[in-house]
């Protein structure tokens, strides 16, 4: 099938990639000409295992292109995933203007039937007004046209993307048409051989499904997180209290392991846009206002711990932080624990050595350029490296290389052997026997 997949970013790129490597032809549009030029050079503009083997590999095969015109792509297609940004208002709502300034360029440029898919996360209701656009387009130009929107929300992990496009737990189609259904069913009918995965729906439920799946998985991230103080309070051991809940099968493992807070694109945004529609709707977000404030107040809970093992005032000390992307497997800092960190260490004095294998130059970006000035925050060019001198180490993403550390050269390296283990990724005996402090989220 000939497909046209608008936007170039983590679910655009990972989308038109994957659909190419089952054999397909895929347009990628975007108007950012240089991104363009970039990936026609064999450039991947993000960080995702796997994604740039099969980017070149199908580039060079002709069956994945790249543009910067969606009238040109039009032409060979008639299915046209929209994949732009959906970025959140001041008032935590999404953005739609990307969305429908993509709908509104359809509507002037379709000359045949199509199908105009939903791909981006967008608040239920989205796609009544991509239609509404597409006619106001098709109206302005005097002629009719036959169309459908369909809501094709993504599920993927950063990190595992490809994986979970090319075996996805599920595939969630909205549809109010029956010629749509059948096209996207025969589009995806090849990733879900084994079984059907295909799951048909309204366009409202497809649309709200997306959204409920990212709260339901924050939701148990932040319980935990709360258990995880609780302990903290009551001399627990939370890593015990997450083994002993999640062998309950109605509850499970997935998602229930405590930390420093959740971050990246989907997860924060996502609760946020739903707080909105809530509030829109006269219905109070009792839950998901909770979801949010815990983990905005997580965030904070290992410069609490650090301040108060060392004081308020961290003037002349040094720490080393291990990861700074919001989960391993990604370059993505985007609301990201590690940032909270970091503005409070150096804030209260503190001087910080940081390593993450994969996002340094996002957070040459992300960070004042003052602080590479000042020697508030250096880039260390090797896991090691950030633990020379320090008087603690703060491991912030469980990064694999970060697992099984060899704790007794970092002993002789740092000036100080304290551990502050924001992912519970390590033992405290085995640590405490190394001859380091250690301490955890929750832990005993």
């Amino acid at each position: 099938m000939n497909l046209t997949v608008i936007g170039t970013g983590y679910v655009g790129l990972v989308t038109g990639a994957c659909f190419a490597e089952m054999g397909n032809t895929v347009t990628c549009v975007d108007v950012d000409r240089g991104k363009i030029e970039k990936l026609m050079n064999g450039v991947i503009p993000i960080y995702e295992p796997g994604l740039d083997d099969i980017v070149v590999s199908n580039f060079k095969e002709g069956r994945l292109r790249f543009s910067t015109s969606l009238a040109e792509a039009m032409k060979e297609s008639n299915i046209y995933f929209i994949a732009v940004g959906t970025p959140p208002g001041e008032d935590g709502s999404a953005d739609l203007k990307y969305v429908l300034g993509v709908a509104r360029e359809i509507g002037t440029q379709m000359q045949d039937y199509c199908v105009v898919v939903d791909k981006s996360t967008v608040p239920v209701g989205t796609a009544e007004k991509v239609r509404g656009v597409i006619r106001e387009e098709l109206a302005r130009r005097g002629v009719e046209i036959p169309f459908d929107v369909v809501s094709n929300p993504e599920f993927l992990k950063e990190g595992a993307a490809v994986d979970d496009f090319m075996r996805p737990d599920r595939i969630i189609i909205g549809s109010d048409g029956d010629r749509a259904r059948e096209l996207m069913r025969t589009l995806y009918m090849d990733f879900s051989r084994n079984h059907d995965r295909i799951l048909m729906m309204g366009i409202k439920d497809a649309e709200m499904t997306k959204y409920a799946a990212n709260a339901m998985l924050a939701t148990k991230i932040s319980f935990m997180n709360e258990i995880a103080g609780l302990c903290d309070s009551l001399g627990a051991d939370v890593e015990k209290v997450r083994l002993g809940i999640g062998s309950d099968s109605r509850i499970g493992y997935s998602f229930i392991y405590p930390g420093c807070g959740y971050g990246g694109s989907c997860f924060p945004k996502d609760v946020k846009a739903l707080i909105r529609m809530a509030e829109e709707n006269r219905l109070e977000p009792v839950v998901l206002q909770a979801v949010h404030g815990r983990n905005e107040e997580q965030k904070h809970v290992l410069s609490r711990k650090i301040t108060a093992r060392f004081g308020s005032d961290l003037s002349g000390l040094v720490f080393g932080v291990w990861g700074l992307a919001f989960k391993p497997g990604t370059d993505d800092m985007r609301e990201a624990p590690s940032v909270v960190l970091l503005r409070s260490l150096i804030g209260a004095g503190a001087r910080v050595r940081a390593y993450d294998p994969v996002a340094m130059d996002v957070a040459r970006d992300e960070f004042p350029a003052a602080w590479f000035e000042n020697g508030s925050l250096s880039l260390a060019k090797h896991q090691y490296e950030a633990v020379e001198d320090v008087d603690a180490l703060v491991l912030v993403t469980e990064w694999k290389p970060f697992r099984h550390p060899d704790f007794s050269a970092m002993k002789k390296m740092m000036k100080q052997p304290i551990i502050f283990d924001g992912r519970n990724q390590y033992d405290p005996p085995r640590v405490k026997a190394e001859g380091f402090e250690y301490t955890g989220i929750g832990r005993r």
